[in-house]
């Protein structure tokens, strides 16, 4: 049964939607204001929201545009409004609403629109990834900014980052989804057809990845391409995870070339240098595979949590992604442990430290507690979770340490002591 999430302050309009969706077939959530649809919205993604947009905590352009910048937007909403405006359904829908009904809302209008949304709704991804769910930092946050400086200019720009930090996310930040985005895989094109290239790329964005590895004759195609472009109206973002300075010193690259790309040149940030948002991202990616259904619903524990937050992360977003897709899949219960994660993290050379992590500005039973489930996760993690020999290294009798391992809310793996 398809589900529908109606958000209105106003008890009379929630009634009658409600009264009239569940006639036809829908189950159907309430929520009066914005921290309850918050609330309802994490819970679960329904299959539709109905969205007023006057509402006395939050109005619900606002609430749209969180749900958008965290990723969570994957479900058509249609903004709902007693006293709307052009203007304002035209915002709505540049922020990714369906679909717009001025109140009062008649019964063949609100069946019809219902109806065209949830059949869209149907082939809806799962939480989008994109330069708006990268985090909060403040090192990302000057990233967006200088983003938003160049992203009206036609002028070639060149992304350097390591791998896996989302150079295409920034990329396409700058695109605008009603013109042609083109990102061939095979380079050979600009050795072979450049201009083709670029009348595909005409009014829009043509993105070449890594083009530290273009070789001469695609490089010299690359520089006839960037004679022609104006006449396209087209863009040239590039992106780079290697030194083109250093390889135009070696005489790997040519160096019109490279100063014709680099006149605007932004860096992306490693996802170590701006680990804070990590804790978020880690919950972005698992709820991508929960709302893809390829999971049951899953959380991570605390010490799991601190555990991904303090690893390098070499790969970055791609990895962490990979990773987290891989715990989600594999956890041995609703709830991701230390063990699990420190198992993961395993494979990549490099475990956290213990005690990186652990909050000091809480009470001393808190921090006590924090520690002890630190401690009994990393030892069982490092005994491959055999408690007989946990209890042994702890210097714990197994009864004894079965009790405090429930004390502390540690779940055991169903693997232990196999």
């Amino acid at each position: 049964m398809q589900q529908i999430l109606v958000v209105d302050d106003e008890i009379g309009i929630r009634e009658l939607l409600s009264e009239i969706l569940r006639d036809e077939g829908y189950q159907i959530r309430l929520a009066e204001n914005a921290t309850q649809a918050r609330a309802q919205r994490l819970q679960a993604r329904p299959d539709l929201v109905l969205l007023d947009i006057w509402m006395p905590d939050t109005d619900g352009i606002t609430l749209l545009k969180e749900w958008a910048s965290a990723g969570l937007l994957t479900m058509p909403v249609v903004m709902m409004s007693g006293h709307g405006t052009i203007d304002t359904a035209v915002e709505a829908t540049r922020i990714g609403a369906f679909d717009f009904l001025e109140k009062p809302i008649t019964l063949q209008k609100l069946l019809a629109t219902v109806g065209k949304a949830l059949r869209s709704g149907e082939q809806k991804a799962k939480p989008a990834l994109m330069l708006s769910t990268l985090g909060r930092a403040p090192i990302v946050n000057e990233l967006k900014q200088r983003l938003e400086k160049v992203a009206h200019l036609k002028t070639p720009l060149l992304l350097t980052g390591e791998p896996g930090t989302g150079v295409e996310l920034c990329a396409k930040f700058i695109h605008s989804p009603s013109s042609p985005w083109v990102a061939p895989e095979n380079m050979a094109a600009l050795a072979e057809a450049p201009l083709d290239l670029l009348e595909q790329a005409r009014e829009g964005i043509l993105f070449l990845h890594e083009v530290a590895d273009l070789n001469r004759m695609e490089q010299k195609g690359l520089l006839l391409l960037l004679a022609k472009i104006e006449k396209y109206n087209a863009r040239l973002i590039c992106a780079s995870a290697k030194p083109l300075a250093a390889q135009v010193a070696q005489g790997t690259f040519d160096e019109r070339l490279y100063s014709t790309i680099a006149r605007v040149t932004l860096h992306v940030p490693n996802l170590r240098d701006h680990r804070e948002d990590i804790l978020d991202l880690a919950h972005l990616f698992l709820l991508r595979c929960v709302e893809a259904q390829e999971v049951a619903q899953r959380s991570f524990s605390t010490a799991a949590l601190n555990a991904l937050r303090n690893f390098d992360w070499p790969g970055n977003l791609v990895q962490l992604e990979s990773t987290v897709r891989s715990l989600a899949l594999t956890a041995a219960g609703e709830e991701i442990s230390l063990l699990e994660v420190n198992q993961a993290l395993a494979q990549f050379g490099s475990r956290p430290a213990l005690a990186q992590g652990l909050q000091l500005d809480v009470p001393l039973r808190e921090a006590r507690d924090a520690f002890e489930r630190l401690y009994f996760e990393h030892h069982m993690s490092r005994e491959g979770g055999n408690m007989s020999r946990v209890a042994d290294t702890v210097g714990l009798e197994r009864t004894h340490l079965y009790r405090k391992l429930k004390q502390l809310g540690i779940k055991l793996s169903r693997r232990a002591d196999e």
